[in-house]
């Protein structure tokens, strides 16, 4: 009997310490319906599967927002924060380690304005116009490359900053994952000239990637076999869709 009290004792005490272990996740919450904030917290895909993901695997997750897409990234770099969503590089594999699942598969977009229309059809075609970025981002080797060599990017902190520039005709064009761009303009004042051009610019994978700092990283395969899981089960593309759905109710309310 004392044996079986010291057994369930040490269980207990075990399981409490594994929830007790923490996972810091910097998110910066700009981009519906992957992540965007109600005012209070990060809502969205990236959080949800950020909470799930971990909390199946024993740990709690504890949200960091920070003030641009730059400072998550570094912070991941320093081993600051654990864990970030964001897309593969040859720069940022140098401090991060990639899931091979994929959580969202993204088509990246060049939008632009009717009123000042451009021409383009390939990324070449886009050295003759000015654009904005959100500090951090980055699209591939190929369009880094072409930002440095052209030096034609405006970079600002959010998305309003840079469709309102697109709107005012202060640019040519903005990149943005299509589906967040469409629905951040859905409901933007004066934005309805605001359109994403037909051709993809790319096509990418957000992927949840872990500090190489962080003692996470040892465990990729873990965190693999658990978004399969849920890649599986169909749950990554319910809570997407949902994420859509409470993201426009929101904007709706007066």
């Amino acid at each position: 009997m004392r044996r079986s009290v010291l057994g369930l004792l040490a269980l207990l005490a075990s399981t409490a310490l594994q929830a007790a272990t923490s996972v810091r996740y910097c998110d910066y919450p700009v981009y519906p319906p992957v992540s965007w904030s109600d005012g209070k917290q990060p809502r969205g895909l990236a959080p949800t599967v950020v909470r799930e993901l971990f909390g199946r695997l024993g740990y709690r997750v504890e949200m960091v927002v920070l003030g641009n897409w730059q400072r998550c990234l570094l912070d991941a770099a320093e081993g600051r924060v654990d864990v970030v969503l964001a897309y593969t590089s040859a720069q940022r594999e140098q401090t991060l380690r990639f899931s091979k699942v994929p959580v969202l598969r993204e088509e990246v977009a060049v939008f632009a304005n009717r009123q000042h229309p451009l021409a383009f059809n390939r990324l070449e075609d886009l050295a003759r116009y000015r654009g904005g970025l959100l500090f951090g981002e980055s699209y591939g080797p190929a369009f880094d490359q072409f930002v440095a060599q052209h030096q034609n990017i405006e970079w600002v902190s959010s998305s309003g900053q840079n469709f309102g520039k697109l709107i005012r005709g202060r640019i040519d064009f903005v990149i943005q994952e299509r589906r967040t761009g469409q629905l951040f303009v859905e409901h933007l004042p004066g934005a309805g000239d605001i359109v994403a051009l037909p051709p993809a610019l790319s096509v990418d994978y957000l992927r949840v990637a872990v500090s190489r700092r962080s003692p996470l990283s040892t465990h990729m395969a873990e965190i693999d076999a658990q978004l399969q899981q849920m890649a599986d089960a169909g749950e990554l593309e319910r809570w997407l869709q949902e994420s859509e759905v409470t993201y426009r109710d929101m904007v709706r309310q007066p």
